[in-house]
């Protein structure tokens, strides 16, 4: 008797030591393939780097960069000049394919996928604006430019106009596109911006509710904001779709938006050492249809003369928040005025050819 309650307590332990030992080495096979996962995106990643392909005639090629401490993908091409895009979100470098042909038939156009978004790598922290500025000075100085002109769209804006207050010596032009600063927000939008800058900050529930619905949620961002939200078609945003469906991607997206509290600090007090001096253009949409239509004044400009000095504001006709894509032509037309470029600054595209 006493011989069986040892053999039964014997053989629990030894069930017990194995049911532990198979949840560790599960975990283990786990980690494994996560690490597996983690090489083999990066081996695809590290692939493409310096693969060309054509926008209308124009080449173009991808680029890979170690710049404080992640990999940044960025696209460049074109001779001159160097001008840097920023794209917004839930966008990637990809949101500037209309424009980049013309651009380049006068500079060097160097797009990069901001932190976390696109092809770049995707790091747990780091998405407010002076980091992601410090990681495009890295950038901006490996490639060995002294002076460039900036343009930047939503999100990106504010790695801009970071990096433009740091680096005064840097920039010679800044170009910002329908965003509204943390610490400066134009009174319209209310104290906290839009109903979707407070979602997007809340603790990972934005990402499990739009795990799987990537598309969903991308394509119904695009049309609450878009006047012309076909602009933007179903293969562009099946490209979209591809990006922030990757692991971490629409997580990081939201961490920009997580980033605005500290965001707003710094914004402030770059402002408070010495506003922008450097000429800054302002292009905004006129028609908002979460908003219920035409936009009055120039919010978005007005709200920028605060943290600015020499700030020109121009509503951009027939668009909503998605510029560069909505009215290329009119954006190409801009930038020529305002960087002083040729009258051959004209859109040409009809898409990319790998």
């Amino acid at each position: 008797m006493t011989s069986n309650v040892k053999n039964k307590k014997i053989m629990v332990r030894m069930s017990i030591t194995i049911i532990v030992i198979g949840i560790f080495i599960s975990s283990l096979n786990l980690t494994q393939t996560a690490i597996a996962q983690q090489r083999l995106h990066q081996q695809q990643t590290n692939a493409f780097d310096g693969t060309t392909f054509r926008i209308d005639n124009m080449t173009f090629s991808h680029r890979l960069a170690i710049v404080n401490g992640i990999q940044m993908h960025y696209v460049i091409g074109g001779k001159g000049d160097p001008i840097v895009l920023l794209h917004g979100f839930p966008e990637t470098w990809y949101e500037w394919r209309n424009i980049m042909p013309s651009l380049a038939k006068n500079y060097t156009v160097i797009v990069p996928d901001l932190r976390g978004l696109g092809d770049s790598s995707k790091p747990l922290t780091g998405y407010d604006g002076n980091t992601t500025a410090e990681d495009l000075n890295q950038l901006i100085s490996q490639l060995g430019f002294k002076k460039i002109f900036l343009v930047a769209h939503d999100i990106g804006a504010q790695t801009a106009f970071a990096y433009a207050e740091i680096r005064p010596n840097i920039v010679s032009k800044l170009v910002i596109m329908d965003y509204i600063f943390p610490g400066f927000l134009p009174p319209q939008f209310g104290q906290n911006g839009p109903w979707w800058f407070t979602f997007h900050q809340v603790p990972n529930l934005p990402e499990f509710l739009v795990e799987g619905k990537e598309r969903e949620y991308i394509s119904s961002f695009v049309k609450m904001l878009g006047y012309n939200p076909y602009a933007i078609t179903k293969e562009d945003l099946d490209i979209y779709t591809e990006k922030y469906s990757a692991p971490g991607a629409m997580r990081d997206g939201f961490e920009y938006y997580r980033a605005f509290p500290k965001d707003a600090v710094q914004d402030k007090a770059l402002v408070n050492q010495s506003k922008l001096q450097i000429p800054v253009l302002v292009l905004e949409a006129d028609f908002y249809p979460v908003f219920g239509g035409a936009v009055q004044g120039l919010p978005v400009a007005d709200a920028v003369k605060a943290m600015a000095q020499n700030v020109t504001g121009i509503k951009v006709p027939n668009s909503g928040h998605w510029i560069p894509e909505e009215q290329p032509q009119f954006v190409i037309k801009q930038l020529a005025k305002f960087f002083g470029g040729s009258s051959n600054f004209t859109n040409t595209s009809k898409g990319i050819h790998p």
